[in-house]
C-alpha cells in the first residue's frame, strides 16, 4: 500500500493542454475516482502516474519516491482497463498468472496465488476457460484478478465497468468497493459516471478542461459544490439554474429572473455583497429541493406544467417558468396535464448562488 501524491501535474498533446496544473494527495489505502466529461483529463492523468504518458510538468510519487523516470513495471501499480485487455488464446488460470510468470515467480508461488485471488473474485470454476467463454462481468473479474495477483501498492482503474450492463454495474460497484475495502489497497478509479463515483469513492476529484474542480467526499460536493459546472455535473437530474439580477429596494435585497423575485435572507444578502464580482448572478437550486404545489401557496412561484417524466413511484415535472424550464422531482401528483397551472417553492436552506461572470459558488 502507498500514498500517491501528484504535483503541479501538466500534461499536453500538441496545443492541446490535456491536464492543467493538477496537484492531488490520495491517501495510504483510500479510494479516490477522477470524475468528469470525455476530454477532461482524467484517463490521461490515471495514465501519467502509471508511467504509460510523461508528464511535461510536475511531480509523481507513489510512497515516497519520485517515480517520473521509472517505467511501469517499477512503480509497482496494476492497472485495470475498459477493454479487460485478456489474452484470447491463454486459458483464464493464464491470464492472471501472467504477470508473475512476467517476473519469474516460483510455480508453487504462482499457483497459490492464482488459486487464492480466484477464490476472493469467485470465478475458481472459471480457471480452465478462455476469455471468449465467459460474459462481460466474468472477464471483469479476470482483469481485476490479473491486478490483484501482483499485490502491487496501488490500482489504477480505467472506467472497469462501462461496458458492463446497468445490472450488473451497480452489483459489481458494491463488489469492487467491499474488495478495496477488504484489501485496504490504495486505488485510483477514473469514470465519467456520477452515480458510480458517489457510491464508491472516499473522495471524489472533479476535473473540467483538465483543471481540477473540487476535490472533497461525495457529500460535501453534493451539498456544497464550488462552482457551477461542480453543481451540475452531480445529481440527477442536474441542479435547476436561473439567471438572475441582484436588486435591492428598501433596505431588501432580491434576486430578480423577470419572471419571479427571490427574497434573499439578510445573511444571503451580505454574503452576496461581500462576495459576488458584480450583480449579475445564477440561482442553483436542485430538483429534489423543490416542491410542487397544486394550489397557491406562500412564497410560490407559478408557473405551468411542460413535461411530465414519470420514474415508478417519482415524477420529473418540467416546469415552465417565464423563459425558464425548472425540473421538479415530486412524488406521484395523481394526474399532471400539460400546460396545468402549479406552483413551486423552493428549499430556503438548499437554494445555492453563484456568481454568473467567475462561476464560483457564494452560498
Amino acid at each position: 500500500m502507498a500514498r500517491v501524491v501528484v504535483r503541479n501535474l501538466t500534461k499536453k498533446f500538441g496545443n492541446v493542454t490535456a491536464v492543467n496544473r493538477l496537484t492531488l494527495d490520495v491517501r495510504d489505502g483510500e479510494f479516490v475516482v477522477l470524475l468528469g466529461p470525455s476530454g477532461c483529463g482524467k484517463t490521461t492523468t490515471l495514465r501519467c502516474i502509471a508511467g504509460l504518458e510523461a508528464p511535461d510538468e510536475g511531480e509523481i510519487y507513489i510512497g515516497d519516491k519520485l517515480v517520473n523516470e521509472l517505467p511501469p513495471k517499477d512503480r509497482n501499480i496494476a492497472m485495470v482497463f475498459q477493454s479487460y485487455a485478456l489474452y484470447p488464446h491463454m486459458k483464464v488460470y493464464d491470464n492472471i498468472a501472467f504477470p508473475l510468470k512476467m517476473r519469474k515467480y516460483p510455480k508453487s508461488e504462482i499457483d497459490r496465488r492464482v488459486r487464492e485471488v480466484a477464490r476472493l473474485l469467485k470465478i475458481e470454476e472459471l480457471l480452465d476457460r478462455k476469455p471468449k467463454q465467459l460474459s462481460g462481468g466474468q472477464q471483469q473479474r479476470v482483469a481485476l484478478g490479473r491486478a490483484l495477483v501482483r499485490e502491487p501498492d496501488v490500482f489504477l482503474m480505467d472506467e472497469p465497468l462501462s461496458n458492463l450492463d446497468a445490472k450488473l454495474r451497480v452489483y459489481m460497484r458494491a463488489e469492487l468497493k467491499r474488495l478495496q475495502r477488504e484489501l485496504k489497497v490504495t486505488t485510483i478509479y477514473v469514470t465519467h459516471d456520477q452515480v458510480e463515483a458517489m457510491t464508491m469513492a472516499d473522495r471524489i476529484a472533479v476535473m473540467n478542461n483538465g483543471v481540477l474542480q473540487q476535490y472533497a467526499e461525495a457529500s460535501e460536493i453534493y451539498s456544497r459544490p464550488s462552482t457551477v459546472f461542480v453543481a451540475g455535473f452531480i445529481g440527477s437530474p442536474p441542479m435547476n439554474f436561473i439567471e438572475c439580477t441582484l436588486v435591492e429596494e428598501q433596505g431588501e435585497a432580491y434576486l430578480d429572473a423577470g419572471a419571479f423575485r427571490y427574497k434573499l435572507s439578510e445573511e444571503q444578502a451580505k454574503l452576496v455583497r461581500e462576495k459576488a464580482s458584480s450583480s449579475e448572478l445564477l440561482l442553483g437550486v436542485r430538483p429534489e429541493h423543490i416542491t410542487l404545489h397544486l394550489k397557491p401557496v406562500e412564497e410560490g412561484i407559478k408557473g405551468r406544467v411542460y413535461v411530465v417524466e414519470p420514474l415508478g413511484a417519482e415524477l420529473i415535472v418540467n416546469v415552465k417558468i417565464g423563459e425558464s424550464i425548472l425540473k421538479v422531482k415530486t412524488p406521484v401528483h395523481g394526474e399532471l396535464k400539460v400546460d396545468q397551472e402549479v406552483w413551486v417553492s423552493f428549499n430556503r436552506d438548499r437554494v445555492y448562488i453563484f456568481d454568473k461572470r467567475t462561476e464560483e459558488s457564494i452560498i
